[in-house]
């Protein structure tokens, strides 16, 4: 490491003062083009003079000798991280930090640089699938973390751009066949994405696109899912958005698919409360995984369409939402559409449990089917069999036959008691008439002397003198004040009533000419439509 920094500032100083370098170039991007470089002279040319031969020996020999040289190998990476010298480091960034003080991002560059470059173990499968899900930045030690954490913290505008530089060169590091390690690289974007997990879904339409280029190259894309990945380990929210724009798109390469469904079957065990997953997944990312998890012959293997089977119930409840009552309408179109006759009968006792739901917790789902119904006849009555072979249950029967009482009772006509109040009404009319005929005249009949008996005549005459007395008051008042009521009612309403009769005089003139001229344009014009419709 000594010889290092002494090659650093005996080369690459006086290039610092003689010319500027670019601002996407680092100490160690530097460091890296000066190996290339003396690698290409060590290189023996193809003929010489044997006379020759003992001098290029020796300049090789001192070539050899005046190299960088590069750190040791460890058997493992928690030994590489023992040895890694914190302090170094940190004189380092303070180098850097003093002779860029205004490009934060030459200090994070460098920073992965230096930890790459000295986290030199073997490096495992991509995915790193059978260590925890923050290896390797959960073997670093307290201070190793402060000062990743520190510097990362005051080049927070840059990160955006640091994270995809570490995307970006470890996939070009991947085209080299030297295959060195990239722990460092590794490190720095579990650090990045800790703190600020939005980072990694800020592009993902672009890192969809660079992986479908990279499609042939497995270990690319794994490395490409893996890096974005990491966000979800840290914010439920946005790992969905990572695995439905990055890895539900490639579910059904073979490469990739176990990789995908490991990835979700981790986060969502990692987050037990879904709840901070809810309104990210909507009826467009939802089918895909239900036709996933239940087509037969599908691009996904048993193995992993059970696995994702074991998966589906978490996925439907973060689709389904906190509030299922205004929503699960909006999924009975896409069920009712896949119970076909033909589907299996595994997808087909779901999609019904499903519709199921949406009409029993949705009130408007109700409505759409009725809509749908004519649209999708043999799926509808897909459901109405299915309904009627579960037609022995207890309490289907007795919201049958609780049905059926109440059509009974909407449809009977019930007690006629307005005929039997006209009978009665009759019959005591035809006795008055009666009895009064028969005595003569009513004073003497027995109606009116049980009237008199009852009282009731005594209290019908004091009403009706009542109702005289009363009546004559109100025709005396309506004689005296209706001729001035009258006057003043139309002197207010006169011009009113005039004006608006003048309107619907011109109103009525206008639509009788308008109404003639139509007649007129129809009856000219008609013959002539006729004639160009034979024609």
């Amino acid at each position: 490491i000594q010889d290092t920094s002494n090659m650093i500032v005996r080369y690459l100083l006086p290039c610092f003062f003689s010319a500027p370098l670019k601002m996407s170039e680092t100490l160690f991007d530097g460091f890296e083009k000066m190996g290339k470089k003396q690698n290409k002279e060590q290189v023996p040319p193809p003929a010489e003079p044997e006379n020759k031969k003992t001098s290029s020996s020796k300049a090789s020999k001192k070539s050899q000798s005046s190299s960088p040289v590069t750190p040791a190998t460890h058997k493992t990476l928690e030994e590489a991280f023992k040895t890694l010298d914190v302090g170094d480091l940190k004189q380092q960034l303070a180098r850097s930090q003093t002779l860029f003080p205004e490009n934060p991002s030459v200090w994070v560059k460098d920073l992965a640089g230096y930890l790459n470059l000295n986290l030199t173990a073997p490096e495992p499968e991509p995915t790193l699938s059978s260590y925890a899900h923050d290896y390797p930045y959960c073997l670093s030690g307290k201070e190793l973390k402060g000062v990743i954490k520190g510097l990362i913290g005051r080049c927070s505008d840059i990160l955006p751009d640091f994270f995809d530089h570490c995307v970006y060169t470890m996939l070009r590091e991947m085209d080299r066949q030297s295959g060195e390690p990239l722990h460092g690289y590794r490190l720095c974007i579990q650090a990045i994405l800790q703190d600020k997990p939005r980072i990694a879904t800020q592009n993902l339409p672009e890192y969809l696109e660079l992986l479908r280029s990279v499609q042939n190259r497995p270990v690319k894309c794994l490395t490409i899912m893996w890096a974005l990945g990491q966000a979800g380990f840290y914010d439920l929210s946005q790992g969905l958005r990572v695995w439905l724009g990055i890895m539900l798109p490639v579910l059904g390469v073979k490469s990739l698919s176990s990789y995908a469904i490991a990835y979700l079957e981790r986060l969502l065990l990692l987050h037990a409360n879904l709840t901070k997953g809810f309104g990210i997944m909507g009826p467009k990312e939802f089918f895909p995984l239900l036709d996933f998890a239940f087509m037969p012959k599908n691009a996904l293997s048993s193995s992993l369409q059970e696995q994702l089977r074991r998966l589906y119930p978490r996925l439907k409840a973060l689709a389904f939402g906190a509030k299922p009552e205004s929503t699960l309408h909006t999924y009975l179109p896409s069920f009712l559409s896949r119970a076909t006759p033909h589907c299996p009968d595994d997808m087909k006792r779901e999609l019904l449990s499903s519709m199921t739901e949406c009409l029993c917790v949705d009130v408007q789902s109700l409505g759409v089917w009725r809509q749908l119904y004519t649209k999708h006849l043999p799926q509808s009555r897909v459901t109405n069999e299915e309904m009627k072979d579960v037609i022995e249950s207890q309490e289907l029967q007795d919201c049958n036959n609780l049905c059926q009482n109440l059509q009974v009772k909407m449809r009977g006509r019930g007690f006629p008691w307005s005929k039997l109040l006209m009978v009665l009404l009759v019959f005591a009319a035809g006795f008055i008439a009666h009895d009064v005929r028969s005595h003569g005249s009513f004073k003497d009949s027995t109606t009116a002397m049980y009237l008199r008996n009852s009282g009731v005549t005594a209290v019908s005459q004091q009403a009706w003198s009542k109702v005289k007395v009363y009546s004559t008051q109100a025709f005396s008042w309506l004689e005296t004040n209706t001729p001035y009521y009258y006057s003043e009612c139309a002197r207010v309403l006169g011009p009113l009533l005039d004006q608006g009769l003048e309107k619907t005089k011109t109103a009525a003139i206008f639509i009788s000419e308008s109404t003639t001229q139509f007649i007129l344009w129809v009856k000219e014009k008609t013959p002539q439509a006729i004639e160009w419709v034979r024609l």
